[in-house]
């Protein structure tokens, strides 16, 4: 980037945290009236998409047009893909139990607390992961050998994640799998498809914002950011304490690797499991 793209970034960067702000405080708005904080976990991939179009819009003359493109069209299909299927999955419930649980702690007034913890919290965590998307579109380099490694990254992460979610909607779907765990598919290689995917795809999306050494650097902490939160923060971590005390569900981690894809391992299946 010249001086000038720059600049122009810096105010993406602004325009960025403007639009996942307003997203956030809007959904925060509607929660409160409907009692049901978890319409949030809808808005997480909306969001992105979001940042992604005003990237897109407010990056015309400065980055390459090729490129520019392709970051935008790949976050927003994840984004969107994302929020249809957590959509799709929440119909007919109530609150998840993780909001149940955060707003007992919280030590003040409650809805407070959900503003500044959940909603505060996850649009700031939606601009900076959304770094690699805003760089890449002012880069003025045309796509390389790299930003289509990127793109193969991107697109095994989205079917990785998207085979996943189908393959444990359908398992769900069928009445003689009730009390079962998911150890079929994807979820007999690795007991979070889901997860490993959306690693995938910000790996990939970084991959599009290294053509020069000064972003690359920059925007490091977006992937590794994504793939903690999916491994040791709010992802797997939480997923798993919550299933821990099914029955059987020691047996299917056992034999099942926790987050990289691996052959399932030898071991004695057990009794039939909860299902996911």
């Amino acid at each position: 980037m010249n001086s000038s793209d720059w600049g122009a970034f810096g105010v993406n960067l602004a325009a960025a945290a403007a639009t996942a702000l307003t997203v956030f405080l809007a959904t925060f708005t509607v929660a409160v009236r409907r009692g049901l904080h978890r319409i949030v976990d809808i808005v997480w991939g909306t969001a992105f998409a979001a940042v992604a179009v005003v990237t897109w819009l407010l990056s015309a003359g400065h980055g390459d047009d090729g490129r520019r493109l392709l970051v935008a069209a790949a976050t927003v299909l994840w984004g969107l893909r994302l929020a249809a299927h957590i959509a799709r999955r929440s119909r007919g419930h109530g609150e998840d139990p993780r909001y149940t649980a955060l707003l007992d702690r919280a030590p003040g007034n409650r809805t407070l607390y959900a503003l500044r913890t959940v909603y505060l919290g996850q649009a700031a965590l939606v601009w900076l992961i959304s770094l690699p998307v805003q760089a890449a579109s002012y880069s003025s380099a045309p796509l390389d050998t790299l930003a289509y490694c990127g793109l193969a990254l991107w697109v095994a992460g989205l079917a990785f994640e998207a085979v996943g979610d189908h393959q444990l909607a359908r398992f769900k779907a069928k009445p003689a799998n009730r009390g079962r765990i998911m150890d079929e598919g994807l979820w007999a290689w690795t007991r979070h498809p889901n997860y490993f995917g959306d690693s995938l795809v910000w790996w990939g999306l970084y991959l599009l914002a290294c053509p020069e050494w000064q972003p690359a650097f920059a925007v490091l902490v977006s992937p590794v950011l994504m793939t903690l939160l999916l491994t040791v923060g709010s992802g797997k971590r939480l997923l798993e304490k919550h299933m821990s005390g099914r029955p059987g569900y020691a047996s299917y981690t056992a034999r099942t690797s926790g987050f990289l894809p691996l052959p399932p391992r030898r071991t004695a299946r057990g009794t039939p499991e909860s299902t996911k």
